[in-house]
């Protein structure tokens, strides 16, 4: 509607306003989710995303749905650029970014999203208000009993020294502490990430296990297929699995790359520096800035947890891999053995053959066109010639079978 109007506008009058980009003019079209928890859709070019963001171009490219990246969180000036599985986002201090995708994964992904942020930020109002509220209760005292300086010395010299006694309890009757926003949205990519990849191996490891059970019990080309496909869809999962372990892995040995992901603390830093007026402020700048080390336990503790989760995703995938290549030994052992079976067998039959054609070199000597004595003979001695000829074949075959037993070169 708003195209509609502004092309009217400019063709009646005949002003010199701005064109405004025709569509497929590097416009994409962005969900926002904002730090309450709301979220918007907004068709915008990749330079604004780059001036909104500080990003350069080459950290959008990981964003692009057309181009295959590995699994990557990369920590800038401004922002945080994530890529793991389904989920392509970009995290401010503010915001987060990504391309508005009907996958749904991701429309999972910023329902929880939007869920977590909106009970944090709850959380972090009522911590807050709880505070003021206390702080109001105190002056209220303070200004009702009208102590001498003396007495408010005294107590407040006794309150310090009971805060550095029972600090452990006070942290803990305060409740826990609400995360960053860049930090909660980190949580979420995660907690996706790993969740999706954890229900991709449950769902292969059912499928798996009784093909591989049922492989080794019935030897069949459906079944070498099926195995096949699964021994393909395991090598697939595994390596986008491991790749997201390496890059959780990469950012805790990296204490820089941490350090780098705390944008609220950055953008506080900055927010003080443009507010600093004195006379040293280029000094005290430069310090400042130089000094800027956050404690990245915090964050840490955060990747630590979620790599444990993916940890025991590979340990898993791990098994699987390992069961299949004793599926694998336990086939081939069976195929052996059957071709050992085999060749027993045409040894054995060579044999029979060998011993027969012994006993047609005896039939075809009697059957020659040559006058003995035994032709003469009575028709008993006919049959004895035939058994006897018979009987040396079997004994021969026996003998043959016996020695091949002895010598281990037949199976008994």
């Amino acid at each position: 509607m708003m195209d509609r109007e502004d092309g009217g506008g400019g063709g009646g009058g005949g002003s010199t306003a701005t064109p405004r980009p025709r569509k497929g003019m590097g416009l994409r079209t962005w969900l926002v989710v904002s730090e309450s928890g709301q979220s918007r859709v907004e068709e915008v070019g990749k330079h604004v995303i780059m001036r909104r963001t500080g990003l350069p171009a080459r950290d959008l490219r990981v964003l692009d749905p057309l181009l295959s990246y590995p699994s990557s969180i990369l920590g800038r000036e401004r922002a945080i650029v994530i890529n793991l599985e389904h989920i392509k986002a970009i995290v401010t201090a503010k915001e987060v970014l990504m391309l508005y995708s009907t996958n749904p994964l991701v429309v999972q992904f910023v329902q929880d999203l939007q869920h977590r942020i909106s009970s944090l930020q709850a959380l972090s109002t009522q911590q807050a208000g709880e505070r003021d509220e206390m702080e109001r209760e105190d002056k209220a005292e303070a200004n009702l009993s009208g102590p001498s300086q003396h007495t408010l010395r005294r107590r407040a010299s006794i309150s310090s020294n009971e805060r550095k006694d029972d600090a452990p309890e006070t942290s803990v009757v305060a409740g826990p502490k609400v995360l960053a926003f860049e930090f909660r949205a980190l949580e979420s990519c995660l907690e996706s990430a790993c969740r999706c990849l954890d229900s991709e191996t449950r769902t292969l490891e059912e499928e798996a296990y009784p093909a591989l059970d049922e492989l080794t019990t019935k030897i069949s080309t459906l079944n070498l297929e099926r195995v096949r496909q699964i021994k393909s869809c395991l090598v697939a999962i595994n390596g986008r699995v491991q790749k997201v372990r390496d890059e959780i892995e990469h950012l805790l040995d990296d204490d820089n790359d941490m350090a780098e992901m705390y944008l609220t603390e950055k953008l506080n830093a900055s927010k003080e520096e443009v507010s600093d007026e004195d006379d040293d402020r280029s000094e005290n700048n430069s310090q400042n800035f130089t000094s800027f080390k956050p404690n990245v336990e915090e964050l840490e503790m955060l990747l630590e947890a979620y790599f444990a989760q993916i940890d025991g995703i590979v340990q898993k995938l791990s098994d699987m891999s390992e069961y299949v290549d004793d599926t694998e030994d336990c086939i081939n052992i069976m195929l052996d053995d059957t071709q050992n079976q085999l060749l027993q067998m045409g040894v054995m039959l060579s044999a029979a053959n060998m011993i027969l054609n012994a006993g047609i070199v005896v039939v075809g000597l009697f059957g020659m066109n040559i006058h003995i004595t035994l032709f003469d003979a009575p028709t008993i001695k006919f049959w004895q010639t035939t058994c006897g000829t018979i009987g040396g074949c079997l004994a021969l075959y026996l003998i043959a079978v016996g020695w091949g037993k002895k010598k281990i070169m037949l199976s008994t």
